[in-house]
């Protein structure tokens, strides 16, 4: 008698559940004083040593045909720029019947505020996208972000973007493209070692992004923006987000997929096109807000983290899809249609 045999996906994936110990962990044991600087210093070396193994594990080649893929670029910062701020716009109809003022303001910042990168890539890595698209279009996203987002908040908040810095400019040289250029550059003698040890890859993108919900949560508390809004505006805060990433999961899937994009484009566009960064948001927030910039960064906590989740059960489910032998993705999944062209290199199976 054949036993049975056991399920193939667990009810909870692993990662989650990583995740949510996390969060978990920031909540009772938040990092304050010396150990939040040792926090934010973890997690910037390790966002910096990501992106030094990927610049070490991509040719050259590889970097171009990325960065020539103009049309993914323009869907990411459309679905940024554009359809994200036209939601959050929509949004306003809720104030004052189910949000406030304040709580609204910082919802539409959210909407105004760039892609991130380190997770995007991440995701997109570990769902076997395209990982050097989705390299170009997080960057480009940043970079675009640094002027674009000052002047959408301006005209659409009504906040002067005057005292705005290059500082957030010199932070993503520093922190993601030297670090990349220099595994360019060091590709001769480590990429090698880099392609027969693949799970290295595996663990900084998972650890990368563990560390940065560990010291955004704890900042958090440390700020105590978590009791400055009831639990009732809480939960409609947490419903709104919630409808608006599924609204641009939604988009970004089926729209690259009208677009003409095949399976790797896709999604580096969906990832890389239906997130906001944190990193990026904090400085921004600050210089716009002032004193309430602890508020307004609210709704842009609780998204950054409920894009983490979700996206990391997506990314997770995007990569057991199953395959050919030649790597092609079968069509017996409701959202993972065959690639009508080729796949970029990058974007096979590890």
């Amino acid at each position: 008698m054949r036993r049975p045999r056991p399920p193939a996906r667990l009810p909870l994936d692993p990662y989650v559940l990583a995740l949510l110990a996390t969060v978990g962990l920031a909540a009772l044991l938040p990092a304050r004083g010396p150990a939040a600087t040792a926090a934010d210093g973890a997690s910037t070396a390790a966002v910096a040593l990501l992106f030094f193994l990927y610049g070490a594990r991509l040719s050259t080649r590889e970097a171009l045909d990325g960065l020539r893929h103009w049309r993914l670029h323009l869907t990411v910062l459309a679905c940024t720029f554009l359809l994200f701020p036209a939601l959050g716009l929509a949004a306003r109809l809720l104030v004052p019947t189910l949000l406030t003022q304040p709580l609204y303001n910082g919802l539409l910042f959210l909407c105004l505020v760039p892609s991130t990168i380190q997770s995007s890539i991440a995701f997109t890595s570990i769902a076997r996208g395209n990982v050097p698209a989705a390299i170009c279009a997080g960057s480009f996203s940043s970079l675009a972000g640094i002027v674009v987002t000052p002047l959408l908040a301006g005209a659409l908040l009504g906040g002067d973007t005057g005292g705005f810095s290059a500082d957030s400019l010199l932070k993503i040289v520093v922190q993601l493209l030297l670090p990349f250029l220099l595994g360019q550059g060091l590709r001769r003698w480590v990429g090698g070692f880099l392609t027969r040890h693949k799970q290295v890859l595996g663990y900084v993108d998972r650890g990368s992004i563990l560390l940065v919900v560990y010291a955004a949560f704890s900042a958090g508390m440390a700020a105590g923006v978590w009791h400055r809004v009831s639990l009732p505006r809480l939960g409609v805060l947490m419903a709104v987000e919630a409808v608006l990433l599924a609204v641009m999961l939604l988009v970004t899937w089926y729209g690259a997929a009208r677009l003409g994009f095949g399976r790797a484009d896709r999604i580096a566009i969906q990832f890389a096109g239906s997130k906001k960064s944190l990193a990026a948001g904090l400085p921004m927030a600050s210089v716009l807000f002032g004193a309430q910039a602890s508020l307004a960064v609210l709704p842009l906590m609780l998204f950054h983290q409920m894009q983490l989740m979700v996206c990391a059960v997506l990314a997770r489910r995007r990569a057991g899809d199953p395959r050919e032998p030649d790597g092609t993705q079968l069509p017996d999944h409701p959202v993972a249609e065959v690639s009508p062209r080729p796949q970029h290199p990058a974007a096979r199976g590890r």
